[in-house]
Order: structure tokens, then sequence, then C-alpha cells
């Protein structure tokens, strides 16, 4: 069974950092893009960052320079390093893995930057 598990979210001021863990299980990690969405209040869902299997990687131009992606292939683990935070990228953050003609999501994590 494919399984997505983010984790990491919290409450930071701005200005502040937060790491977010995208831990999958069930298919072959590396062979497959693993990608960050989020959901802001009464928005609606945006793409934030992306990893593909050859290790490139492509960021949302609101993150670009702020947040990162690595990724840790023996605990098939994708993390998303989220520096300088602002209060517009409050929102709950979920992880994609698509495979084959299927999408699989995880449960989301919330972030809430205060001002």
């Amino acid at each position: 069974e494919v399984q997505l598990q983010a984790s990491g979210g919290g409450l930071v001021q701005a200005g502040g950092s937060l790491r977010l863990s995208c831990t999958t299980s069930g298919f072959t990690f590396d062979d497959y893009a693993i990608s960050w969405f989020r959901r802001a209040p009464g928005k609606e869902r945006e793409f934030v960052a992306r990893i593909i299997p050859n290790g490139a990687t492509d960021y949302a131009d609101s993150v670009k320079g702020r947040f990162s992606l690595s990724r840790d292939r023996a605990k098939k683990t994708v993390y998303l390093q989220m520096n300088s935070l602002k209060p517009e990228d409050t929102a709950v953050y979920y992880c994609n893995a698509y495979i084959g003609a299927n999408g699989f999501w995880g449960q989301g994590t919330l972030v809430t930057v205060s001002s």
C-alpha cells in the first residue's frame, strides 16, 4: 500500500524556519517524483516544490531562494527546508507522488507563520 506521511509543521514567527518531512512506503522511492503542495485558508491548493528521481528540483516562484528540498533514500523521506518564512506561507502542506495514473497524498501538516 502506497503511503506518504507529512510531518514537521508548527507555529513559527515570521523570518523563522521549519523543516517538513515526507516519509514514504509502498513504492520504489527512487523511481518517482515527490512533490509538495499547500493549501492556504480560503485558497486553492498550489504547487510548492518537487524533487525528481535524478535529484533535480523545481520550486514555485513564491518560495524560490527560501525553500529547499533534500532526500534520504535510506529512509525513503523527502525534506522541505523552509527558511525566511512569511505569514503568507501559512497553509496545510501536503506531499504527493504520482505513480502511474494515480496520485497519492499524505494527510497534510499545518504550518502557521505569525507576523
